[in-house]
């Protein structure tokens, strides 16, 4: 059995820990590895090792250390169609969504690119007879990121790509599900020329994340995943007083207005909520049309398109497959109870995934895409995060009511409306309290040089990731008041407040 070991110091290592764990290939529910999980003593080893590293890296011109993404960059644009095919072959997503994946990680990586300019600081002259002040933004130190299965790729490169050009060194504890690609960046970046012990990769679970949590030499914690895991993320890291952004679930809504061109938004519709199998934290989950009328057409739409949607392995000869597998056969269960809860509460069940067969899928974890109508808020499968292709349409009478049942869910992370109206459009924008909004856009995550994060429980800790936010969250800033008197002969004392 192939056996996925860690990376430190520059070099694979192999685990010591006997703990190993299964990792499967999903369009065939065939293990095909097993990760090493590692002990508490192996994860000290990896802060140990980058926490030395800190030192000369943190030294380094922010122009070289550039210099060094950018020639990772170029090799992981090489190497793009190989990353793509790990992703697929541990996750199960189809082999065009894995390079989308690639494309938006790399978009960080080009944003921290410009590490020079966005770590300038600010400056004023004068701020006081002769007196000057000025800001400089400099790294922690050990950084540590904590990353989710659904994006073995792009979420590391939300984190680490701008912690290293800050002047951090980055221990990454990715998903032990998938946790191949991650390990495939750190080769790329040492080839780069990132020197050795900069950027370590530890495998494992809760035992190894603990040690990130609690270990006095890390000082930030990046944490993508469920809310009650980033709860609890939080809690533990900023109880050892570190940095802590962590972001959780989600319930996204899509608000169709009657005036919306209803063609387009059941397009969107469709990518948005059975695209990478519904396992997106961005993903729609509800379907909130506005109107009888609106609520009858766009069911309608949806039953007809779900009738095409193509299930199946995420890597073919061919075109691709419009949905792949879910990650593990445990999630696809849940997934499979989700739906039978909302049977039991009384929502109805219009297209069945679970009664979708797929061609030579062997033991694969497939489930088809799902679609339930007359969904209320209180539902189970409305209130929580149920990340699988199952699509709720919650009826709003106006546009009031539909604003109204959003605010009021615990989670806050994306949401858009298609309408053709403007003004709507604006009052949705500033009345709705979620972090993310698109119009006509459904799903709207930001570009790099923006911020990544919801509001209320999707997200812990008061810093987004990735655009000004994340070099904001890898740096501390030191404020300095300076003046350098005409000349030695001048000996009074001052000793009142500076003042202008």
């Amino acid at each position: 059995m192939h056996q996925i070991p860690h990376y430190l110091d520059g070099k694979i290592v192999t685990g010591r820990s006997e703990r190993v764990a299964p990792v499967y290939n999903p369009a065939t529910g065939e293990q095909h590895a097993q990760v090493c999980l590692a002990s508490a003593d192996e994860a000290r080893e990896a802060v140990r090792i980058a926490d030395e590293a800190f030192a000369e890296w943190s030294k380094v011109s922010p122009l070289k250390r550039a210099r060094v993404l950018f020639r990772f960059k170029a090799l992981v644009e090489q190497h793009a169609d190989e990353i793509a095919t790990l992703i697929s072959q541990e996750h199960g997503k189809v082999f065009s969504d894995a390079r989308g994946e690639l494309t938006r990680g790399l978009e960080v990586v080009e944003f921290a690119c410009g590490i020079p300019h966005l770590q300038k600081g600010e400056h004023s002259m004068n701020v006081g007879s002769g007196v000057d002040s000025f800001s400089l933004m400099q790294p922690l130190g050990v950084c540590a990121g904590i990353s989710p299965f659904n994006f073995p790729a792009m979420v590391p490169m939300w984190m680490f790509p701008i912690a290293l050009a800050c002047g951090n060194t980055f221990v990454m504890k990715p998903s032990e599900k998938d946790p191949s690609t991650p390990l495939r960046l750190a080769e790329l970046l040492t080839e780069a020329g990132l020197p050795d012990g900069v950027f370590n990769v530890i495998n494992g679970d809760k035992e190894a994340v603990d040690v990130l949590l609690t270990d006095e030499r890390v000082q930030a914690v990046s944490f993508v995943g469920s809310t009650p895991i980033a709860e609890s993320i939080y809690a533990t890291g900023s109880a050892h007083g570190k940095r802590v952004q962590a972001l959780g679930g989600a319930k996204n809504h899509m608000v169709i207005m009657p005036d919306a061109d209803l063609d387009q938004a059941v397009d969107a519709l469709m990518g948005a909520a059975y695209g990478s199998a519904g396992e997106r934290c961005m993903a729609i989950s509800v379907a909130v049309p506005v109107g009888e009328q609106t609520a009858e057409r766009l069911r309608g739409k949806l039953v007809e398109k779900l009738a095409t949607l193509r299930v199946g392995p995420g890597l073919v000869d061919g075109p691709d497959n419009d949905m792949g597998p879910l990650v593990t056969r445990e999630h696809l269960e849940k997934v499979r109870g989700y739906i039978q809860t909302g049977v039991d509460e009384g929502a109805e069940l219009v297209i069945d995934g679970r009664e979708t067969v797929v061609d030579n899928a062997g033991n694969g974890f497939f489930i088809g895409g799902t679609l339930f109508d007359h969904v209320k808020p209180g539902m189970r499968i409305h209130r929580e995060e149920i990340f699988g292709p199952v699509l709720a349409i919650a009826r709003a009478a106006s546009f009031d009511e539909a604003v109204a049942m959003i605010n009021a869910h615990e989670y806050g992370n994306g949401t858009a409306i298609f309408t053709r109206d403007g003004d709507a459009a604006r009052q949705y924008c500033e009345r709705i309290q979620v972090g993310m909004v698109g119009v006509n856009v459904p799903i709207p995550v930001p570009m790099a040089f923006h911020s990544f994060g919801g509001w209320k429980r999707s997200l812990f800790g008061p810093l987004h990731m990735h655009g000004p936010d994340g070099v904001r969250f890898y740096t501390r800033m030191k404020t300095i008041t300076q003046r350098w008197p005409s000349g030695i002969r001048e000996e009074t004392n001052h000793f009142t407040m500076p003042t202008h």
